[in-house]
């Protein structure tokens, strides 16, 4: 299990900094583009850095706390509320993603239409900075869902557990939850928000 984890580590870093790469490299590419639009091309990067890394943690904890899920209302089918619950907390970092990642957007004048907005060269590089920041705190999705997991396998125990479980689950996500708030001081100190 901890191979996995650090080779999903490895395959996600590797993927951000192969975006990373080849956004700069399309944005030192063509001499008729702006400097503005290559920073909003920096801002799109950083979009998809955020998206891109929170869905994927997102959606191992789902698959971890969804088999556990699966295994205790096969016994137990009266309790699927309570198991959907914990099951689905480990989505919301991809939330915190896709939140940034609007945010982002609508900062660059890439959302609403509306007059031209000028991206300096500060604010682009700081998008994908703020897109590693949201997306490397939001692997904390990884653990909730491990945690969710555990905490599945003690609801079908003893029902009770319910609320204690929540309460462990959603102690990972604090982490994430610090990495949005980071992201989002960091938008309005660039003047992105």
């Amino acid at each position: 299990m901890i191979k996995k984890r650090k080779a999903a580590m490895m395959v996600l870093l590797l993927a951000a900094m192969f975006l990373f790469s080849a956004g700069i490299a399309s944005a030192q590419e063509g001499d008729e583009t702006t400097q503005s639009d290559q920073n909003k091309m920096l801002v799109i990067l950083g979009c998809a850095i955020a998206i891109g890394i929170t869905g994927i943690s997102s959606a191992i904890g789902l698959a971890l706390a969804g088999s556990s899920a699966i295994a205790v209302t096969a016994e137990k089918p009266n309790l699927f509320g309570k198991c959907l619950v914990l099951q689905v907390l480990p989505m919301t970092q991809s939330v915190y993603g896709l939140l940034t990642a609007i945010l982002l957007m609508m900062g660059a004048g890439l959302l609403g239409g509306g007059s031209e907005v000028v991206v300096g060269s500060l604010a682009g590089m700081g998008a994908v900075w703020i897109g590693l920041a949201v997306g490397l705190t939001g692997i904390s999705a990884i653990n909730q869902g491990m945690v969710a997991s555990s905490s599945i396998s003690a609801v079908g125990r003893n029902p009770d557990v319910a609320a204690r479980g929540i309460i462990f689950t959603v102690m990972p996500e604090t982490i994430a939850i610090f990495g949005l708030l980071v992201g989002i001081l960091l938008m309005t100190g660039l003047g992105l928000l």
